[in-house]
C-alpha cells in the first residue's frame, strides 16, 4: 500500500460511504452501479493529493484502478496537481502525463471523477493544438467519454473560445443520456455567462427540440420572463 492510499484510508467514514452510495447512484441499472466508497470528504483528497505529487506514476496507477471511488479521485488529482505543475516548465513532460490521464479513461467513470479533472489537464493541452480528438471521444459509446469530451471545453470557454463547446453540443443534442444533457446545457449557460448572444444564437436554432433538461439547464440564469418563453416554446 503506498503512502496516499495509507492516509487516505485512515479517513475513512461509513456513515458517509453509505450516503455516497446514495449520491452517487450506485444501485442496480444506475450510472454508478457497484461502485464503493471508503466516505472520504473531497477536500481532504485534496489534500493528500497535494501532499503526493511526486508519487510514482505507478502508485497512482493503483489508485486511479482502485475499487475505491475516492482512490481513484486522489489519484486524478495527483495527476492535476503535477500536470499544473510541470506545464509551466516543462511541456514535453506535462504532455507525457496528458498520454497516461487519456489512457485511464476506463476509470474515470462517474460525473465528479470527469468535472474536477479533465479540463484541467485535456484543455491546456489542447489549447493549442488540433482538437480533433473530442469529437471523437464526443461520438463515443461510452458516457463518461462523452462527458468527457464537453467538459473539457470548459477550459476553452473560460478563455472566450466557444467554436468546440457549440460543435459537441449540436452533436450531443440528441443524445439519451440525462447526464450528458445537464453537461451541455450547464456548457451552453458557461459560455451565457460570458456572452449571451453567442448562447442565444446556438438555443434559438435548437431550444425547440433540445431534451428538457439542457434546455433548463442553459437557461437557469436567464431572466425569469425570458425563461418562461423560452420553456413554452414561444422565443
Amino acid at each position: 500500500m503506498n503512502p496516499a492510499q495509507k492516509k487516505i484510508r485512515k479517513l475513512k467514514n461509513k456513515e458517509y460511504a453509505q450516503k455516497s452510495l446514495y449520491f452517487f447512484k450506485t444501485g442496480k441499472g444506475e450510472y454508478g452501479e457497484g461502485d464503493q466508497f471508503l466516505g472520504v470528504r473531497t477536500p481532504n483528497i485534496r489534500l493528500i493529493a497535494q501532499e503526493n505529487i511526486d508519487l510514482p506514476l505507478g502508485d497512482i496507477s493503483e489508485l486511479v484502478e482502485s475499487k475505491w471511488h475516492e482512490e481513484r479521485l486522489l489519484g486524478l488529482f495527483i495527476l492535476v496537481y503535477r500536470y499544473t505543475k510541470l506545464k509551466k516548465k516543462d511541456d514535453t513532460k506535462a504532455s507525457r502525463l496528458y498520454a497516461f490521464y487519456i489512457k485511464q479513461f476506463k476509470y474515470i467513470n462517474n460525473w465528479d471523477l470527469v468535472d474536477t479533472t479533465c479540463h484541467k489537464i485535456i484543455g491546456p493541452e489542447l489549447i493549442n493544438k488540433n482538437r480533433d480528438i473530442l469529437y471523437k471521444w464526443g461520438k463515443s459509446k461510452d458516457l463518461w467519454t462523452r462527458r468527457i469530451s464537453m467538459m473539457t471545453t470548459y477550459y476553452f470557454i473560460k478563455r472566450d473560445d466557444y467554436s468546440d463547446t457549440l460543435k459537441l453540443a449540436e452533436i450531443l443534442l440528441n443524445d439519451k443520456e440525462d447526464l450528458i444533457h445537464k453537461v451541455v446545457g450547464w456548457m451552453l449557460r458557461e459560455i451565457g455567462k460570458r456572452d449571451k448572444s453567442v448562447e442565444d444564437k446556438f438555443l434559438k436554432k435548437h431550444y425547440k427540440k433540445m431534451p428538457r433538461t439542457m434546455l433548463r439547464y442553459a437557461i437557469e440564469k436567464f431572466p425569469q420572463v425570458e425563461r418562461q418563453k423560452i420553456l413554452k416554446g414561444l422565443w
